[in-house]
């Protein structure tokens, strides 16, 4: 998250921030808009409000957090409890050791059709290219979404 905020700030534009209370990370990082910057106790909260405001979601290597995220929108989608977003794992070479995704789709524990729910980029520009092929929505939110207020 805190790449993408940085990336705002250093346009000037705002960027919300949805921070979560841990051990050795109490504190928001330093680049999203401090009005839009929310402190969450429960990871679930925390995801809830995360999923319900996605147009995207741009995944880079990380650990047990990054991957809590990744298969929890991974899973709405699949199941249909929020609409789809596009999906792009940045770094296919890391995704591709660290998770083996022909194998979930091989040994039926998800279903072939499931590998198209993301896709990969190895560079900012390949992730942004990504996304608008995959159909990145900006404006108003897109129909089935909550609203704003």
């Amino acid at each position: 998250m805190e790449a993408a905020n940085r990336g705002a700030a250093d346009i000037g534009a705002p960027s919300i921030g949805f921070n979560i209370g841990l051990p050795h990370e109490q504190e928001p990082n330093a680049y999203s808009t401090p009005d839009l910057t929310f402190q969450f106790h429960y990871f679930a909260v925390r995801k809830l409000h995360f999923a319900m405001r996605a147009n995207a979601l741009v995944v880079f290597p990380g650990g047990f957090g990054t991957l809590d995220e990744l298969f929890e929108l991974l899973t709405l989608i699949q199941t249909q409890k929020m609409p789809p977003v596009p999906v792009v794992l940045v770094d296919k070479s890391y995704w591709m050791r660290v998770i083996n995704f022909e194998t979930l789709a091989t040994d039926g524990m998800i279903d072939p059709a499931d590998l198209d729910l993301f896709s990969f980029a190895d560079d900012s520009e390949a992730a942004w290219q990504e996304l608008v092929r995959r159909g990145l929505r900006i404006g108003p939110r897109p129909p089935g979404y909550p609203s704003k207020s």
